[in-house]
């Protein structure tokens, strides 16, 4: 077995998958790498499935084995923690936590989920597997909290009840545990509707002059391009800003380019018509299409990301011509990265709030869309005019 590549993503070369080219082994072996190697889901599993021979049918099944377990972490471990008085190896936590998922998560039948488990586990630990998880199938699992109960860190659940209330709340939790939808745009694009719709409040005419001060990969900057104005698509790494190229080649758009940072614009005051800051937050709306997002997310980030959004933000308003819109959106559903950041516009001044009606809930001066909704990612926006 090869040592992890870029982003902790194992490399294809010398793959070997112990237990045989099966589903549920495949799928022990990425999360194992997930746990243990911190590689991000995304990565690894088409990494690991593309040297891999499977039918099309299997590679769903260890996709949906190994984003679910990920996802529904948590809720596995206190599955079978209760059946667990000793410390237990990676490779045989990772066959508990499977086969907890395919149980009680997947309603996979326990004869099934059970002996399958066993048969992937190693060895010296197939007794072990087989009594956990047969006494897993037929306790109850009278959940204790919330948190364990949907799979996220207490201070995830604590902040959104907190701040959207527990109903809204725990919806919008449950359908982040879904695997989300997708859905193209005309030009073939892959994107959220969600992403769609702020796309289009930026209301781009054709000779419009639009920045995207954080342009990176590219998919609201080629949705502007493509109603014909001139977009100027940036961002602070050039790797980044080569995803943005290849999504405008692929799409078919022309646009420029550009490596900026966005908290030091290289532009002339009040050079813009539209200027779109879609910053970097923490993504916790979005976490249904980021399995592993929720246990590398620290509450303490917020306040560092909500330092950089302020940064960004009031260096883009500078930017916007007289009567030209400023547009604010992030894929996150706390306070202090939506309401609390576009603070930051009334407090400069010389901008007036443009109302956002349906399908966006009011969200102070602007609006948010809970996942439960649209069936969407959870996004917030907040649109101004430059008086």
């Amino acid at each position: 077995m090869t040592g992890p590549g870029e982003d902790g993503a194992p490399s294809r070369e010398g793959l070997t998958i112990e237990g045989g080219d099966n589903a549920r082994a495949i799928a022990r072996t990425c999360l194992v790498r997930i746990d243990q190697s911190g590689a991000f889901a995304n990565i690894v599993v088409p990494r690991t499935l593309d040297g891999v021979r499977l039918s099309d049918a299997d590679r769903r099944f260890v996709t949906q084995l190994v984003y679910g377990t990920t996802r529904m972490r948590r809720s596995c471990d206190w599955l079978v923690d209760r059946f667990i008085t000793r410390e237990v190896e990676p490779e045989v936590r990772a066959v508990l936590r499977m086969g907890a998922f395919q149980l009680v998560h997947l309603g996979v039948p326990p004869h099934a989920a059970v002996d399958t488990s066993v048969e992937i586990a190693p060895k010296r630990a197939r007794g072990f597997v087989n009594a956990v998880l047969r006494r897993v199938a037929d306790a109850g699992h009278d959940w204790p909290d919330d948190g364990i109960r949907l799979s996220y860190p207490d201070w995830i659940v604590r902040r959104l009840c907190d701040e959207l209330g527990r109903e809204d709340a725990v919806a919008a939790l449950e359908k982040m545990n879904e695997a989300p939808a997708v859905t193209e745009r005309d030009d073939g694009y892959t994107q959220d509707t969600a992403s769609q719709w702020v796309t289009a409040a930026v209301d781009a005419q054709p000779g419009d002059l639009v920045a995207d001060v954080c342009a990176a990969p590219g998919g609201k900057a080629t949705g502007l391009a493509a109603t014909g104005a001139a977009v100027v698509a940036a961002d602070r790494r050039p790797s980044r800003v080569g995803l943005v190229v290849s999504n405008a080649q692929r799409t078919g758009v022309e646009l420029s380019a550009v490596v900026a940072d966005a908290r030091r614009s290289p532009y002339r005051s009040g050079a813009f018509d539209r200027v779109l800051v879609d910053a970097p937050c923490s993504g916790l709306g979005v976490l249904r299409r980021r399995p592993d997002a929720r246990w590398r997310i620290e509450e303490s980030d917020i306040v560092a990301l909500a330092t950089l959004q302020h940064e960004i933000l009031s260096e883009a308003a500078g930017l916007v011509a007289p009567g030209g819109r400023l547009v604010y959106s992030v894929c996150t559903l706390v306070e202090a990265e939506t309401v609390d950041t576009a603070a930051v516009v009334a407090e400069r001044g010389g901008f007036e709030p443009v109302e956002i009606g349906e399908p966006w809930r009011p969200w102070g001066t602007g609006g948010i869309l809970l996942p439960q909704d649209h069936d969407t990612d959870g996004m917030a926006l907040f649109v101004w005019q430059r008086v």
